[in-house]
């Protein structure tokens, strides 16, 4: 149960995560990583940011790359269904205590709410947008790897239960988590758009940011996207993957960016939207949960993260985790075999199904 209370005054309609923005110490060396070898299209840039797109898109951007001294999160972007939500997030974030500002904060956004929100993490919510190309038919400059649409974000809190009352209240849909038998819930993940998440809670020291996913089409996209690092010999910016998470049903690929920020290149989930569409639960024990071929999962994933910053651009401080973390529980049992009661027995349930 969370102990963020609900406001009196109706949540905006959120419709999909729809940009982050990385401060980065480096835009050249964050350029050739993003641009030259991910393949991200460029709206516009200047010597302070750059603003970037994947192929199916029509609004602005997706991605801010803005210099700065150190490498941080600066907001987490959603589109709302229209202006007057954009009002509703302001007087649902001013009821919560929250620090709020209206403004033009981002280039081809226009009249959007930045806020604090309650678990330290700096959200913007907006729907006036300057519209550009849409190059989901420009197959002449697409490469075999294209990044077609972002696709969600993950948080990291140290208190998942509380992060995912708040999350709910907001209006967003949890979609699979995972617990153990005293009740722990380590993660769990949430959408709006109708696939498995536009955002998901890690449970960790926070507030920080996890990762960042685009999407491509398919499997091979990826293993194109290993063999272009691997020519480039950039293969050590490849954190974790290729491979099938258990969680989301997704490939994955996990990469590193020059200031350590972590990307997510992702495809193949499934629907989401049926009103009773049942929770999926693993086991903090199930090996597939993380990897459904059972490969081990690095600390470094477990472990590191993009600080947050404030809406005057410092850092949030970062609070431990008190309950016991994903790590300590499975990093010295995550491999090809199974610590879960009995190897024929599924580590997960669907709804009310074992």
């Amino acid at each position: 149960m969370s102990n963020i209370p609900v406001p009196t005054v109706p949540a905006p309609d959120v419709l999909r995560c729809a940009y982050m923005e990385l401060v980065v110490t480096d835009l050249a060396a964050s350029r050739e990583f993003y641009v030259d070898a991910l393949g991200l299209v460029v709206t516009e840039e200047d010597e302070n940011a750059i603003y970037l797109r994947s192929f199916e898109e029509f609004i602005h951007h997706n991605l801010v790359l803005k210099k700065g001294d150190a490498p941080a999160v600066g907001v987490f972007g959603f589109r709302v269904r229209s202006q007057e939500d954009v009002d509703k997030a302001e007087a649902y974030y001013k009821e919560l205590g929250c620090d709020v500002r209206r403004g033009d904060f981002s280039k081809g956004i226009r009249n959007a709410v930045r806020v604090l929100d309650p678990l330290g993490f700096p959200y913007e919510f907006f729907y006036e947008i300057e519209h550009v190309e849409r190059l989901a038919w420009a197959y002449d400059l697409q490469g075999p790897g294209a990044l077609v649409r972002l696709d969600h974000f993950n948080q990291v809190y140290p208190d998942v239960v509380e992060g995912a009352g708040y999350l709910e209240n907001l209006g967003f849909k949890r979609t699979e988590d995972i617990r153990d038998e005293e009740g722990t819930t380590y993660a769990a993940w949430f959408t709006r758009k109708h696939t498995v998440h536009d955002t998901a809670l890690t449970g960790g020291d926070g507030p920080r940011m996890h990762h960042v996913a685009f999407a491509t089409h398919e499997k091979h996209n990826i293993i194109y996207i290993c063999d272009k690092l691997g020519a480039l010999r950039k293969s050590d910016m490849i954190e974790r993957g290729p491979g099938r998470h258990g969680v989301s049903n997704a490939f994955y690929l996990y990469l590193r960016d020059p200031d350590g920020h972590r990307v997510e290149i992702y495809t193949q989930d499934y629907y989401t939207g049926d009103p009773d569409n049942p929770l999926v639960s693993w086991d903090v024990h199930d090996n597939q949960r993380r990897d459904w071929w059972g490969n081990p999962v690095v600390p470094s994933w477990y472990t590191d993260a993009s600080l947050v910053l404030d809406l005057d651009g410092n850092p949030v401080p970062v609070r431990k985790r008190e309950e016991s973390s994903e790590m300590a529980v499975t990093i010295g049992a995550d491999g090809f075999s199974y610590t879960r009661k009995g190897d024929t027995e599924r580590g997960f349930k669907i709804g009310n199904q074992v």
